[in-house]
């Protein structure tokens, strides 16, 4: 008994699901639904490309902070080339001054303070460099990457573009496809849009217009006929009382005699 319960359930269960089925398709297939449903679907996609817009944006933002900080590491290694090379030269003077006396040029300040300014120099010049190295990499990659986001906006801006036009060829396809079942329906009497039974209506008033004029015509005719024959038979009792009259002398009228007078026959000559 349980099973048979069970069984039944579930067969409640799957025509509710079928028909809420039908329905939420009948529902999709409304053309104002599918405008609404492509103009939601349109709106998202839109957002998303803004985002991914701003997010490029940002990309680039970042491509030109690089470029100016590497424009900056630029010139502080042009500089710092500069002062090692002044260090040294200074350096060489020493040399020149005391004819290439190596103890007298070690033992002069100024020679520490050019051995000690180049070597700072040229420390804080390699980590520029590397610096540099790595921030014009990263540039190079950059570039890449914003390049190829630029062409992928392009195209997704395309297809959003498309998808408009899609919008309108979709509700026109389903506007037409929902006439011609109709139509079709209306052939195989199976539709029951409320339009065809209006159009039903006005098609049965307009015959029955057509039907009440042809019987009004069809009565006035009658009409014609019913006073012409009242007519004649008017005639007919007026000639009758006519000869009565001349049968009991109130008419000067012979009877039998017509208002005509005769012509004597002749009898042709032999």
């Amino acid at each position: 008994m349980f099973k048979a319960v069970g069984k039944y359930f579930r067969a409640v269960w799957y025509l509710m699901t079928f028909r809420v089925n039908k329905a939420s398709e009948t529902l999709r297939m409304n053309p104002g639904v599918v405008s609404a449903n492509y103009d939601r679907v349109i709106e998202e996609k839109r957002s998303r490309l803004n985002q991914y817009k701003d997010a490029v944006s940002a990309m680039i933002a970042q491509e030109e902070s690089k470029k100016e900080r590497l424009r900056g590491l630029t010139e502080e290694i042009e500089k710092l080339e500069k002062l090692k090379g002044g260090a040294a030269a200074k350096a060489k003077k020493l040399v020149d001054k005391y004819n290439g006396d190596v103890t007298a040029v070690k033992s002069d300040p100024d020679y520490i303070k050019c051995q000690a300014a180049f070597k700072d120099f040229s420390s804080t010049l390699s980590e520029k460099q590397q610096r540099a190295s790595e921030i014009d990499d990263d540039l190079k990659q950059l570039v890449a990457n914003v390049s190829g986001h630029k062409t992928q906006i392009q195209s997704l801006m395309r297809d959003l573009e498309k998808l408009k036009e899609e919008k309108h060829d979709a509700v026109a396809d389903i506007l037409s496809a929902s006439e011609e079942k109709q139509i079709a329906d209306m052939m195989t009497g199976l539709s029951n849009d409320r339009t065809s039974e209006e159009l039903r209506e006005l098609r049965e008033l307009r015959q029955k217009a057509s039907a009440n004029a042809r019987i009004s015509r069809e009565l006035a005719g009658m009409d014609t006929q019913r006073a012409e024959a009242e007519f004649l038979e008017y005639a007919q009792t007026s000639e009758a009382d006519d000869e009565f009259d001349a049968l009991i002398g109130l008419s000067q009228k012979e009877p039998g005699s017509t208002d005509t007078p005769q012509q004597d026959t002749q009898i042709p000559e032999a």
